[in-house]
């Protein structure tokens, strides 16, 4: 403008040469703004850490400005009006040279990963329209300058860290539609001045730690379609007028605060709802009439204080019948009494989940239940239900989970149930149901959890039931009174974790049977009529942690076998015949966990059982005569083992100056020195992709069949690597399994400097170690990062393949093995992303093992994990044990679904990962997870979708993770015993994906894309 003044001045007095001078004078003032424009992406760009796609790799001085990727120039002015850089996977700050784009209109740099805080300057952009910053990595406070926008209509940063308070500026962005700050860690109230936007009709903050009340003037704004404040610490009661205000509303969440007094019955005037979410809160009173929701599909209302007990509390459901398209209802977790109205036989046959439980609901169960014919979920237990369950109930042919337990709800239990193809889990325990067990459940072939116990059943057991392979939670048939043998065709159950038949009248033999049930951890036998002795088969049950065969008629001498199994935790051999001597190692050290008492013929065992002596009352001579004999076997033996001691040293001696045989697989025999040079180029630094403390990873090609492989060399001039490499050798040599990493052979032998050379060859990986996938920042090498994320369920997929390869190492290996070393680096995935645990150079054998002496020589103090993975015991000179392994794996799975490090920068004194984890747990289970996790179940707030609510997916999603994370924090308890099995670690992690398999959840799923 400067420029143009001059240019007048100068020349007014000649109007043909004003005229001249003012177009040229024009041209340089646009190209001078221009030119700012350029410099301002450039600056941008400058700003940019990491650019895995190369978008910005256009923006160079070949082209101009508005023909660079994600750049658009308005017609008139040629100066940027649109910067979208959307899921183009960028890192690195926001430049603050972003504000001198003057005449920008739309800035979209959503789902990426940029980092610091959001520049003041960014204020500057008076014409901006649209502001899309959500699902980043932006920390800080949301600063106040940002409402300074006269014309801003969507104001997007959910999905960030931000913190502090929401700045009441806001509420001077007078021409905002959309605002939404969900996914931070704001905190404080929700400004009053939010009420003056006239305009609004997307507020979400859910998922933060705002408190206060809601302020009513942003409850009377006419205008708002959707509200979600939910996951928040929220007080105080809604407006009484709420629904008379808010004519338009579509979407209402409030669930989890800590809102209290009635639900006004106003709210039946927004008859535009599509989801009301109150549930988690302290509502109480009546529920008022439903109406006027001819447009509802979500309701939910659980766990609040809501009824009275009286029968007139359930009359609300009659008038949710006007609801034609309501799938999901939750009433459960609260105060309604009264009968079940028989007009929930009208309600949706959309409907597909129905949960009631935990009420004081009374009478029977209606017929017309079997009228919602696409129910998947229908919870009603522990209420007070009595008479018959209606025979129609097989009508619900897509009913997947079914809870009537604790109830008064008897007569036998309809054969109709048999129609229930799809059924997975069916809770009938705690009523009063006689008869025998219906055969036709055996046609429930997708069943795996049933639970009959506290019944009055009898009968036998169904042989088609109990041979349902199907069964992999729990089978619990106990408190019954049923007669006959337990069936051999249990065999079949593999996979159940958890087996209660007690206090039944079941007789002969504990079938041998049962020794192929080696997923479970639990087997509850007691109270019932079992003679004979303890089947040598229960040895192969490596991963059970409880086991009562308390009150039977068992006889015999207590096998040695029970002493070996290392996760038995709880034994009950109480009020038996037992006779013999009682083992004193494994569970027999455990005085508090083993029970013993009413087997009046044991003897010996520890002094805390006060069992009689075992020596026997022989004659002098008879003992003499025994210590002599002792004395000789004790120098025989000593003289075997010092022959052995010095065989084996000479084995390892050998072992250690020759060449290492091939491993398993013949299409690598014997690989030399030369031929390992070759396929990595020397060993080349561009082929490097892992160091670790004892060798270096190098990718590579071999020469003669193009296999690719990775070569782990050993530096042998460290001390430990020549012990460690021989110990992943003998490991190495003795496993296979799908989620190992496959060795294909060994190489040692001499370089070409006459140096001992000593590596492993393995598959190669093609997908990285699984720390790249989780920390890809702190991973990444030469500037490249991975451009996609794990999703839910390909995680969860991950935990179970690591926990399968532990249980094999742990449980069913002929020498079982202890890896030592669990971490996310040691964790490689193949191309379909199927997890293999690799790096035995730590491995240990377990005692009695062939291999244990020289395992023993292999370990050392010092070599006992990673830090932050270690397990508390080894700092103190405990020896390596299974214990350790799981609470190695605890960490890794709390580090994969917090995507947080044990040596974070934020843990430290005396914050632990561990602890972390658990303090927020249940309530706050969203602030500890990964935000990429929480983006995935937050698409929902994507204004550019369907204005649809809280999805089931969403709810499924937060009570896996509680599980999740609640399956991480016994792992990684510091008392050893206290820590889950790993068999049993696999076994819930397993169920938990087969949950989220059935909600149509696949590992392909990739998040969603948000604009």
């Amino acid at each position: 403008m400067k420029l143009l003044g001059i240019c007048f001045a100068e020349f007014q007095s000649c109007p043909l040469l004003l005229g001249i001078t003012l177009a040229l004078c024009l041209y340089q003032v646009s190209s001078a703004t221009n030119e700012t424009d350029r410099l301002s992406l450039l600056a941008f760009k400058a700003g940019i850490t990491a650019d895995p796609f190369g978008v910005l790799d256009s923006w160079n001085h070949s082209i101009g400005f508005c023909q660079w990727y994600g750049v658009t120039c308005g017609r008139r002015h040629r100066r940027v009006a649109v910067l979208d850089l959307s899921s183009r996977g960028l890192s690195g700050p926001i430049s603050p040279h972003i504000g001198n784009l003057s005449f920008l209109r739309e800035l979209r740099l959503q789902n990426n990963s940029l980092d610091h805080e959001i520049p003041p300057q960014v204020s500057q952009l008076r014409r901006l329209r649209i502001l899309r910053l959500n699902n980043n990595s932006l920390v800080g406070e949301i600063p106040g300058e940002l409402g300074s926008f006269p014309k801003l209509l969507q104001f997007d940063l959910y999905g960030n860290n931000l913190f502090g308070s929401v700045p009441s500026t806001i509420g001077n962005l007078s021409s905002l539609e959309i605002l939404l700050l969900t996914l931070n860690n704001l905190g404080g109230s929700i400004p009053e001045a939010l009420g003056h936007l006239a305009n609004l009709q997307v507020v979400a903050f859910g998922g933060n730690r705002l408190s206060g009340m809601i302020p009513s003037s942003l409850l009377n704004l006419s205008s708002l379609i959707q509200f979600d404040v939910g996951n928040n610490q929220i007080q105080g009661t809604l407006p009484a007028s709420i629904g008379l205000k808010l004519p338009n509303l579509e979407f209402f969440s409030v669930a989890v605060n800590q809102i209290e007094g009635p639900i006004p019955p106003s709210i039946s005037n927004c008859t535009k709802l599509d989801l009301l979410q109150l549930g988690l809160n302290r509502f109480s009173g009546k529920v008022p009439s439903l109406e006027n929701f001819h447009e509802l599909r979500w309701f939910r209302i659980f766990y609040n204080q809501l009824g009275s007990g009286k029968p007139e509390d359930l009359s609300f459901l009659c008038s949710l019948t006007n609801s034609t398209k309501l799938e999901h209802a939750g009433i459960q977790g609260n105060k309604f009494g009264g009968v079940l109205p028989k007009c929930i036989g009208n309600l949706s046959t959309a409907l597909t989940v129905f949960t009631l439980g935990e009420n004081q609901i009374s009478g029977e169960i209606p017929e017309e239940i079997g009228n919602l014919v696409n129910l998947e979920v229908l919870f009603m237990d522990l209420n007070q239900l009595s008479g018959f369950i209606p025979s129609n109930l097989g009508n619900l042919r897509n009913l997947a989970r079914l809870e009537l337990s604790d109830n008064n709800l008897g007569g036998t239990i309809p054969s109709s149930l048999g129609n229930l193809t799809k059924l997975l889990e069916l809770y009938f325990g705690g009523n009063n149901f006689r008869g025998q067990i219906p055969s036709q459940l055996s046609n429930c072939r997708s069943l795996n959890l049933l639970d009959l116990s506290s019944n009055n059943l009898d009968g036998v057991v169904p042989p088609q039931l109990i041979g349902l392979s199907s069964f992999a939670i729990i089978l619990n048939l106990s408190r019954n009174r049923l007669i006959g043998v337990l069936p051999t065709e249990v065999r079949n159950l593999r996979a159940l974790t958890a087996l209660d038949i007690s206090d039944n009248l079941l007789v002969g033999e504990i079938p041998s049977s049962l020794g192929a049930c080696t997923g479970l951890t639990s087997l509850r036998m007691g109270g019932n009529f079992f003679h004979g002795s303890i089947p040598q088969s229960i040895r192969l049950l490596g991963g059970i942690e409880e086991l009562d065969i308390s009150r039977n008629n068992l006889s015999g001498q207590i096998p040695e076998f029970l002493a070996i199994l290392r996760s038995l935790k709880i034994l009950n051999l109480s009020y038996n015949k037992f006779e013999g001597m009682l083992p004193r190692e494994g569970v027999f050290k455990n005085v508090t966990g083993t029970f013993i008492i009413g087997n009046n013929e044991l003897c010996g065992g520890l002094p805390e059982f006060h069992l009689p002596d075992c020596i026997s009352k022989s004659s002098k001579s008879k003992k003499i005569n025994i210590v002599i004999l002792s004395t000789c076997i004790i120098f025989g033996v000593l003289g075997v083992a010092v022959i052995l001691a010095f065989i084996n040293l000479c084995w390892l001696k050998k072992k250690v100056n020759k060449p290492v045989p091939s491993l398993i697989n013949s299409s690598c025999p014997n690989i030399s020195y030369g031929e390992l040079l070759k396929a990595t180029d020397g060993f080349s630094s561009t082929n490097l992709i892992g160091v670790g403390s004892f060798g270096s990873v190098y990718k590579g090609i071999l020469k003669d069949n193009g296999i690719a492989i990775a070569v782990k060399v050993f530096h042998l001039v460290r001390h430990g690597a020549l012990k460690s490499f021989i110990v992943e050798c003998e490991a190495l040599k003795n496993i296979k399994h799908r989620n190992l990493l496959k060795t294909l052979t060994v190489c040692s032998s001499i370089d070409y400097q006459g140096n001992d050379f000593k590596a492993v060859v393995y598959e190669f990986m093609d997908n990285g170690s699984l720390e790249q996938w989780l920390h890809p920042s702190a991973t990444s090498s030469h500037g490249n990062v991975l451009p996609k994320k794990l999703n839910f369920i390909r995680r969860l997929s991950i935990a179970i393949g690591v926990a399968s390869a532990l249980d094999y190492l742990h449980h069913q290996c002929h020498f079982p093995i202890l890896h030592c070393d669990l971490k996310p680096n040691n964790i490689l995935l193949d191309a379909e992303m199927v997890a293999h645990l690799g790096d035995f150079g730590l491995a240990k054998f377990f005692l009695g093992s062939s291999l244990d002496t020289v395992a023993n020589q292999m370990s050392s103090v010092g070599l006992r994990g990673t830090i932050g993975y270690t397990p508390p015991e080894y700092a103190t000179g405990c020896e390596v044990s299974r214990e350790g392994d799981v609470y190695s794996y605890g960490i890794l799975l709390l580090e994969m679904f917090t995507g947080l490090s044990p040596t974070d920068n934020k843990f430290g004194d005396n914050l632990t990962l561990h602890g972390f984890v658990a303090a927020a747990l249940p309530e706050r289970v969203l602030e500890v997870t990964d935000r990429i996790l929480l983006l995935e179940r937050e698409s929902r707030f994507d204004p550019d979708s369907s204005r649809r609510g809280l999805s089931e997916r969403n709810v499924i999603f937060q009570e896996c993770l509680v599980m999740i994370y609640n399956i991480g924090i016994t792992c990684s308890n510091e008392v050893p015993g206290k820590r889950m099995t790993i068999s049993g670690v696999a076994n819930q992690l397993e169920k938990i994906r087969e949950k989220l398999f059935r909600l149509g959840l696949h590992e392909q799923d990739e998040l969603p894309q948000v604009m």
